[in-house]
């Protein structure tokens, strides 16, 4: 796992890459070894781990374009990507337990995918979330001390030394947030005061403690977006055995029996199918996975049926078990204009809704631009200021997709079905009134003018803000969760249950949401894919 010489050193790689990649997209051939379904955080890993093996023919898919956009590749446009072509756009289903609302939920699609258009935030987890999967899983290679290695190998950390906890080889550059605004400096200031402790970054002891506060680290490299794409599949496009054929939607998988074969596939308004010799790999995450399992008969026996759609597999997991992050935005104005540095987010806090849990169960991260639900928009959003855009770490409330339709171009329902479980309306309280304790204390003072949300309310007001503000962390995980129960989908190896030759592996898998940003996650969930297969098949 070392790190490849950067393509920006080499002045002929772009047009080199550029001219391989028209190439072999001019002669797609009938079959592949391996097929990559998704080239987002965890289809990036599993590409590119499988393709430095030049023995190994990679083929992979993405429904979306390129990443060379400027909106993609400058940190601090993130934002403009929403709701444009380098996103999904999904939408949930009418939500009763938020008045009635329905949450746009966002998901990149294009080369990198959620990597290409999120906050660049890179959060492992917390040992607490890696010893619950690898107990899930039945596998020890799942708990933190194994991850924890994968992390320190995959890394290329820019801050200060930590040989313990950080790594500097790998293909991932992670450096601490650059020159943090004031306001982020104020978020750790606050905590202090507060009795939470800091650290000097989010990824080391504080993931293994009850929390704290700490400056963000980000995939940022020489004021770039440093994706996963870019990171790990980018520098091996001048290969002629990794294929990555872009604007590609993925249809159905084909069987031979319980045997995946290939992929069906439509591109420029042609359908076609493609082979796998050895396996298919879904990392279209947690929306399109399932739904393409569902599509290729791999589902709720009685869903499928309703849409007849012959059962290849009956396994009733699939597209239950949705989780997301839900967040509340709490807002002040700003004294005078402070503009937003890096990527707006510089500034992470984990902490506990009671005393009595082991393990953090609330999620801060500082933004230095207001960020309103629609309906709080209403309120009125100050020209400056900032927001603690704050949720749950550990919700208890579980969604569900439903198949509307066998046409693949059609949209999943989903019913998110945030706030369901009464714990969770207990926990936003208490990350609300944390919120307010933060933002209104003495650390703030010298940049705050007032409150703007959702200031003082009584028990019936605070819950309608909490049911009003409640916004996606775009975190969407679980729905085709890895276990050994009857709704688990996948085994500890990503194996789809009762079919041979393809796996999943995208957040689609966790068996719960890990504590804080999903991207560091799935980048561990594409190594431990790309170690299984290559494992399996001798590479």
């Amino acid at each position: 796992m070392t790190t490849d010489a950067l393509p920006h050193q080499d002045p002929g790689f772009a047009l080199r890459a550029a001219e391989n990649q028209v190439r072999l997209n001019g002669d797609i051939k009938r079959t592949y070894d391996f097929i990559v379904c998704g080239a987002g955080s965890s289809g990036s890993v599993i590409a590119r781990r499988l393709a430095e093996n030049p023995a190994v023919d990679v083929l992979l898919i993405e429904a979306g374009g390129s990443d060379e956009a400027e909106a993609v590749l400058n940190p601090g446009l993130w934002p403009t990507n929403l709701g444009t072509e380098r996103d999904w756009g999904f939408q949930a289903e009418p939500n009763p337990h938020l008045n009635g609302r329905e949450l746009s939920m966002a998901m990149g699609k294009g080369l990198g995918g959620g990597s290409s258009i999120n906050v660049m935030v890179w959060a492992r987890g917390h040992k607490a979330d890696w010893d619950h999967f690898a107990s899930e899983a039945g596998d020890d290679r799942w708990g933190y001390a194994s991850v924890l290695d994968i992390y320190r190998q995959i890394e290329n950390w820019q801050g200060a030394p930590d040989p313990h906890y950080r790594g500097t080889g790998g293909p991932v550059w992670v450096q601490p947030a650059h020159d943090p605004s004031p306001l982020a400096k104020a978020l750790l200031g606050a905590a202090r005061d507060l009795g939470i402790p800091t650290f000097a970054n989010p990824n080391g002891a504080m993931m293994e403690s009850q929390g704290g506060a700490a400056m963000t680290d980000m995939l940022v490299r020489d004021g770039r977006r440093h994706s996963l794409y870019r990171a790990y599949v980018h520098p091996l496009t001048d290969r002629s055995n990794l294929t990555v054929m872009t604007r590609a939607l993925a249809r159905r998988v084909h069987f031979d029996g319980r045997r995946a074969i290939g992929l069906e596939v439509e591109r420029d308004g042609r359908i076609f199918s493609v082979g796998a010799r050895h396996e298919v790999v879904l990392s279209a995450g947690a929306i399109n996975t399932p739904k393409l399992l569902m599509l290729s008969g791999i589902g709720d026996r009685a869903e499928l049926e309703q849409h007849s759609i012959p059962v290849v597999q009956h396994l009733p997991g699939v597209g239950r078990n949705l989780q997301d992050h839900v967040s509340f935005g709490c807002m002040w104005e700003l004294g005078e204009p402070l503009a937003p540095r890096n990527s707006g987010s510089e500034a992470k806090l984990y902490w506990k809704s009671r005393p009595d849990l082991v393990s953090p169960d609330l999620l801060f991260c500082q933004v230095e631009f207001p960020v309103p639900s629609e309906r709080t928009a209403a309120i009125g959003v100050p020209e400056n200021g900032w927001t603690m855009f704050a949720g749950l770490a550990q919700p208890k409330s579980r969604g569900r997709l439903f198949l509307r339709d066998t046409d693949p171009a059609k949209a999943l329902a989903i019913d998110a079905n945030m706030l369901s479980n009464p714990e969770d309306l207990e926990a936003a309280r208490a990350c609300v009134k944390l919120c307010r304790d933060l933002g209104n204390g003495d650390a703030f003072k010298p940049f705050v003018k007032r409150e703007v949300m959702p200031k003082d309310r009584d028990a019936e007001g605070l819950d309608a803000f909490i049911r009003d503000s409640a916004v996606t962390y775009w975190h969407q995980c679980g729905t085709a969760k890895m276990g050994q129960d009857d709704m688990s989908v996948v085994d500890a190896s990503l194996a789809v249950y009762g079919i041979e030759g393809l796996r999943v592996a995208d957040g689609s898998i966790m068996p719960r949401v890990t504590t804080g940003n999903t991207q560091a996650p799935c980048a561990i969930i594409g190594e431990q894919a790309a170690m299984r297969i290559s494992a399996k098949h001798g590479l």
